[in-house]
């Protein structure tokens, strides 16, 4: 019985082992009111080591960009373009045989949107975001998150 108990505990520690290596990064997302009617939608990728995860802006012929995609909302307007905060690394990647740019440990996507009725209207603004994460000697299938955040 110990020893069916014991291999019982390694499986699940082998299983937990491979389950976190295969999800590397945690996703945390929050809208910040920053007006009346405007807001801040605040996407925060929190990257295991040795992970990177890549920028929207990681040319063709290298990996998977970062790519957020918010649903229409006609309510919404979004304002520029999604920004990238956090430690932008740039190098040569043999394995794409490209320069490629990313982001260790933390990276922040942040997109500034404007609700129409002068923050008189509570509204909800949901999308995806897709990303591929890579370490120096392999890189996991990209994967896609959905979000769905209040704006009120």
């Amino acid at each position: 019985m110990k020893q069916l108990f014991l291999g019982f505990f390694a499986m699940m520690l082998v299983s937990f082992s491979f389950a976190q290596r295969q999800n590397p990064v945690s996703w945390n997302y929050e809208s910040k009111k920053k007006s009346a009617d405007t807001y801040e939608i605040v996407l925060t990728a929190t990257v295991e080591h040795p992970w990177h995860i890549y920028s929207q802006n990681t040319g063709k012929g290298g990996p998977i960009p970062t790519t957020v995609v918010f649903k229409t909302n006609p309510l919404v307007t979004q304002t520029g373009k999604v920004k990238e905060v956090g430690k932008l690394e740039k190098v040569f990647d043999k394995n794409f045989n490209t320069d490629v740019l990313y982001y260790s440990d933390k990276v922040l996507f942040v997109q500034t949107v404007k609700v129409k009725g002068g923050g008189r209207i509570k509204t909800n603004l949901s999308g995806t975001v897709e990303y591929m994460v890579c370490d120096d000697s392999q890189c996991l299938p990209p994967v896609k998150k959905s979000f769905d955040l209040k704006l009120q």
